[in-house]
């Protein structure tokens, strides 16, 4: 069996090109361009990598970028200082904090502290319980790119069976609830699930965020699955790999995403569709 190979970086092309059209249109009625910030502490090589290239693609989309660099050993009063003052900026539609904080600066009071309209990553509990209760709101981009990944390659929901493996909060359960917002029967499994394989052979969708390279195998699924890999695993060799065994699923499955070129791609698209939707809702209210 030849799979489709669900291709990130093309759709992330299409989207980009999608959210230049929408940015410029929103630029007319905000009278500025739509805005993002970003807020760093420390400079971990990283998480510096990943800004650049959030400031990039700002950039070349059309959307304002603003970079609020905190120190290391910056305290808590600190970091809500900087979120309260975005949170009232009305040039900043959307603001990110680069995770993971340093170990001394609670993640939690952090996160709530946010304007949830303007939670780009859609981890603010609000915006959580939206996407549980299956309202309007923002979703985190990994999740929300995988569903665009299916989405536009004709991939059919409704219906089908699902598994999602992993339960994090930004990926696994958000994916979850994507699917049965899309009408599919979903099951979550994680590390405590027992005979992983016997409950992927019965499902038609196998999403994978387990953060455990190659743990889902040719055997583990049945064939004419769809397996979307949202892993990003480094071997011994230095290469990006994903949680599934590529290789040995591919023979098996109707469609699969590679890694890399799969959903990664489609993540940094789906953070400026998410900032087009926060200065949007912004408009309105």
């Amino acid at each position: 069996m030849t799979p489709i190979i669900l291709d990130g970086r093309s759709l992330a092309q299409e989207l980009r090109q999608e959210a230049e059209l929408e940015l410029v249109e929103l630029q007319h009625r905000l009278g500025r361009p739509a805005g993002m910030a970003v807020i760093q502490v420390g400079n971990d090589p990283a998480s510096s990598r990943y800004v650049r290239t959030i400031s990039k693609l700002c950039h070349t989309l059309g959307a304002s970028f603003r970079l609020e660099q905190l120190a290391a050993d910056a305290a808590q009063d600190d970091l809500l200082r900087v979120i309260a003052t975005l949170n009232s900026a009305d040039e900043v539609d959307g603001i990110m904090i680069q995770m993971p904080l340093p170990p001394h600066l609670d993640t939690t009071s952090a996160i709530l502290a946010l304007d949830y309209r303007k939670d780009v990553d859609g981890v603010h509990p609000i915006n959580a319980g939206l996407l549980a209760q299956g309202r309007p709101g923002i979703v985190p981009n990994t999740p929300a790119g995988g569903i665009e990944l299916l989405r536009r390659n004709g991939i059919e929901l409704r219906g089908k069976r699902a598994a999602v493996v992993g339960r994090s909060p930004v990926v696994g359960r958000p994916m979850a609830q994507l699917l049965t917002t899309a009408d599919a029967t979903v099951t979550i499994c994680h590390s405590r699930t027992t005979n992983l394989g016997d409950v992927l052979r019965t499902c038609e969708i196998v999403c994978v965020a387990a953060g455990r390279p190659r743990l889902i195998t040719a055997e583990m699924i049945s064939p004419g699955t769809v397996v979307v890999d949202f892993g990003t695993n480094v071997d011994a060799e230095g290469q990006l790999i994903g949680d599934v065994d590529f290789a040995g699923v591919a023979e098996r499955a109707r469609a699969i995403t590679p890694v890399p070129g799969g959903t990664g791609p489609v993540t940094n698209s789906m953070l400026i569709k998410n900032i087009i939707t926060a200065a949007r809702t912004r408009l309105v209210q």
